[in-house]
C-alpha cells in the first residue's frame, strides 16, 4: 500500500485557486516532516513547501505568502492551498514524506493566463 496519496489538482485560470491533500497515516503524520514539490514541463522537481511536526513552515520564495501548507492530524491530511495561481505555477505537484524515498504519481496543476 502507498504511503501516501495525492488529490485535488485541476485546471485554474491566472489568479485561481486550489488546495491540494495529501493522505497518510496517523503515525507518519504525527512523526514526519511532511512537504510539497512540483515539476513543471521540461523543468527539474523543486521544492515548495514543508511543514514540521510542530507546525514550522518553510516556503520557497516563488510561491512565499500565496501558497499556505497545513496538517490536519485529525483528517491525517497535510493541505496546500494555492491561492492567486500564476500560469507559472502550472506543475504537477508531489507530496512528500521526508526522510522517505518515496514519490507517488502526483497530482496535476494546470493554470491559464
Amino acid at each position: 500500500q502507498a504511503p501516501l496519496r495525492e488529490s485535488g489538482g485541476g485546471s485554474v485560470q491566472d489568479g485561481g485557486s486550489l488546495r491540494l491533500s495529501c493522505t497518510v497515516s496517523r503515525s507518519v503524520l504525527t512523526t514526519s516532516t511532511m512537504g510539497w514539490y512540483r515539476q513543471a514541463p521540461g523543468k527539474e522537481r523543486e521544492f515548495v513547501a514543508s511543514v514540521t511536526r510542530g507546525g514550522s513552515t518553510t516556503y520557497s520564495d516563488s510561491v512565499k505568502g500565496r501558497f499556505t501548507i497545513s496538517r490536519v492530524v485529525a483528517q491525517n491530511t497535510v493541505y496546500l492551498m494555492m491561492e492567486n495561481l500564476k500560469p507559472e505555477d502550472t506543475a504537477v505537484y508531489y507530496c512528500k514524506i521526508f526522510g522517505l524515498a518515496y514519490w507517488g504519481q502526483g497530482t496535476r496543476v494546470s493554470v491559464s493566463s
